[in-house]
């Protein structure tokens, strides 16, 4: 039941949502951004384009595989004329080579086999000196205990068998590092990231969120009647609370092109 990302019914579970402050002010106390050329590559439903495109950027160049995300996006983004969205993948974007100041590959590593071809593609793109961010969850982040505010703990508690899937599909900072140099880039730093996902102001708010599993590729791998139970699970861990932050742990590599 892993989500399929052409299902029409998928379109918009990427783009219901706006970046939160806490990502714009870590990428902006990091990156000068003002007057670039910038490719979102894994954009899915243009939320982070939107958030690149308000940066003072001089143009966001938008790319997914999946045409079905592609048209979330572009109804997402409408309203932004320095956007723009292609087909392509992260092996082969069909974009111009040394052409970009920034790439941002946010939430799109744990869906590669092959790392260092990503990050070959993106040095490929980028300008002398350019920045590559990646940004994604490591082992590590997934496996912390849930809580108010980091519901997704939450799903490994209830269905153990989910963590072999999530895990296994997530790479260790040390691999991520490694293939940034292999591709010919400087890790400059990495950092660890709580980024508020949504605020909810009640949990039937949340219950719907959780049962149309939305952004939540994960959720994919349950069955509805298992979906619902664990809706249930999350009401009783939460039933104190009468509104909710959730809030999920990344970790973010900042790498430069030598």
């Amino acid at each position: 039941m892993t989500i399929d990302f052409h299902d029409t019914n998928n379109q918009t579970t990427y783009s219901t949502r706006d970046a939160d402050q806490s990502w714009i002010q870590l990428i902006t106390e990091n990156i000068n951004l003002l007057g670039k050329d910038v490719v979102d590559i894994g954009c899915g439903g243009g939320i982070y384009s939107k958030a690149l495109a308000e940066l003072n950027v001089n143009h966001v160049t938008a790319v997914d595989f999946s045409e079905e995300m592609l048209k979330g996006a572009t109804k997402n983004c409408k309203d932004y004329n320095n956007i723009s969205l292609i087909k392509g993948n992260a092996y082969h974007t069909k974009l111009p080579s040394y052409k970009y100041d920034f790439i941002l590959e946010r939430a799109l590593i744990h869906h590669l086999d092959d790392l260092k071809a990503c990050f070959d593609e993106a040095n490929r793109l980028l300008k002398k000196n350019g920045i590559l961010i990646v940004q994604d969850r490591t082992p590590e982040d997934c496996l912390l205990p849930g809580n108010d505010h980091h519901l997704r703990g939450y799903f490994l508690e209830m269905y153990p068998k989910l963590i072999k899937k999530e895990t296994s599909r997530r790479y260790t900072s040390h691999e991520v590092k490694t293939a940034l140099e292999s591709a010919g880039f400087k890790v400059e730093k990495s950092v660890k990231l709580w980024e508020t996902r949504r605020y909810y102001h009640n949990f039937e708010s949340l219950r719907e969120d959780l049962l149309l599993r939305t952004g939540r590729s994960i959720l994919h791998e349950l069955t509805d009647k298992e979906l619902k139970l664990f809706v249930n699970f999350i009401e009783t861990k939460l039933q104190h609370q009468t509104s909710f932050v959730e809030k999920d742990r990344w970790t973010v590599w900042f790498a430069s092109k030598k």
